[in-house]
């Protein structure tokens, strides 16, 4: 009698401890992103392989027991495929989040349809602010930059220098348009002045015509506003051009540590750029990037492809407090608990959905104080949280205005 007690009470409990193992619903997240375009090389795999190591990180802790999925697709730099693979895997395939979004014209689309849906999506690829202003969700994090953070540290660092007269040259789309945008607000709010700005077409191979101008504007300071393969092609064929030997600063807008190695030091020595993760920073992001490079053909993460394990491993605990995936009840949850890994610094959620956090000014090294492949850059300065980001009180977000 008191055996089959035993047993039953045994039973019971197991019972209950198998029901509270399986009371959070599966999980499917969503990695939606640049695989074959422009800005593969700072998104694409990589992007997957940060989400797979934030998914075996919190199955080690907060999420043990639960039933995790990952997919991937390529959005192929097109809102209307961005969003028709948004509402594909919302309706059909029981995705719960999705991450990346590696072009801003994707991500605002994506960020209407998950609105709707109620499904928590978290950008770390696209720039625009517009995420965090007119088209802010409760459900949408912007999670690493913006072309706000882009142009506090980069365009203060060319104007301290000297640098008061820029002319732009801008990818032609919402992410350019935004990028531009913000650097000339910043530019004028210094003193400086804008005296030209042409727009070129995503993924151009040639940027002859675009230097001219700019070289011929006379303006001291030549603003990259684009990014990936653009980015890189630009920046090349600048120094083709003689713009930097003829007087000119080149300046990059929005630069990645891949496109960094694709341009080799020589041609990218002196640059300033603003970053919101370098892998040499400390022994946090030493050791986390040393298993992203072993996970993924011994490459170093970039900040986007960082931000997606951050932004994956803050939702999965976030769901795993909640044991649920509706997207209002995690996103106030995620809104509430401390985001803590090794790739963000004194960060925090507003309420229009920025994730704000310490940016850090960096200048490109010299090929003569590298010290081997991946060590490109020095840290020039740290832009603290409070100041590296839109202030709330600037923000449009009709979610600031109810708060």
């Amino acid at each position: 009698m008191k055996l089959s007690r035993l047993f039953l009470a045994l039973g019971t409990c197991m019972g209950i401890a198998g029901v509270a193992q399986a009371a959070t619903p599966p999980v499917k997240i969503g990695i939606l992103t640049d695989m074959s375009g422009t800005y593969a090389s700072m998104g694409g795999k990589g992007s997957v392989v940060a989400a797979k190591l934030a998914i075996d990180d919190c199955l080690k802790a907060e999420c043990k027991g639960m039933d995790i999925d990952l997919v991937s697709a390529d959005n192929q730099n097109k809102a209307d495929v961005g969003a028709a693979k948004a509402r594909e895997w919302f309706d059909r395939d029981g995705v719960t989040a999705i991450a990346d979004l590696t072009n801003s014209a994707v991500a605002l689309a994506v960020q209407d349809i998950a609105k709707q849906k109620d499904k928590v999506v978290m950008f770390s690829g696209p720039a625009t602010t517009g995420l965090t202003n007119d088209h802010c969700s409760p459900v949408g994090f912007h999670w690493m930059f913006d072309v706000y953070s882009q142009s506090v540290g980069g365009v203060k660092a060319m104007i301290d220098k000297g640098g008061k007269s820029w002319y732009f040259i801008t990818v032609d789309y919402a992410f350019g348009h935004s990028l531009e945008k913000g650097a000339s607000d910043m530019v004028k709010s210094l003193g400086g002045t804008v005296v030209g700005a042409v727009r070129h077409p995503l993924n151009v191979p040639d940027f002859a015509s675009y230097l001219l101008q700019a070289q011929s504007s006379g303006a001291q300071v030549v603003a990259l506003a684009n990014g990936g393969a653009d980015t890189v092609n630009a920046i090349k064929q600048a120094r083709e051009f003689g713009i930097v030997e003829g007087g000119q600063k080149l300046a990059s807008l929005l630069i990645f540590l891949s496109d960094l190695r694709a341009l080799g030091l020589e041609n990218a020595q002196g640059l300033s750029y603003v970053d919101g993760f370098y892998w040499d920073f400390d022994d946090a992001s030493r050791a986390w990037s040393k298993r992203f490079a072993d996970a993924f053909d011994g490459l170093k993460p970039t900040m986007t492809q960082a931000g997606v394990y951050s932004s994956v491993l803050h939702y999965l605990k976030a769901v795993a407090a909640t044991g649920s995936v509706e997207g209002k009840e995690v996103a106030a949850k995620m809104r509430e608990i401390p985001i803590e890994d090794p790739i963000m610094h004194n960060a925090s959620i507003r309420p229009d959905g920025r994730v704000i956090h310490d940016m850090y000014l960096y200048e490109v090294k010299k090929p003569s104080e590298s010290k081997g492949e991946w060590d490109l850059s020095k840290l020039m300065a740290t832009i603290p949280a409070k100041d590296a980001f839109q202030p709330l009180s600037e923000s449009t977000c009709p979610l600031v205005k109810k708060s």
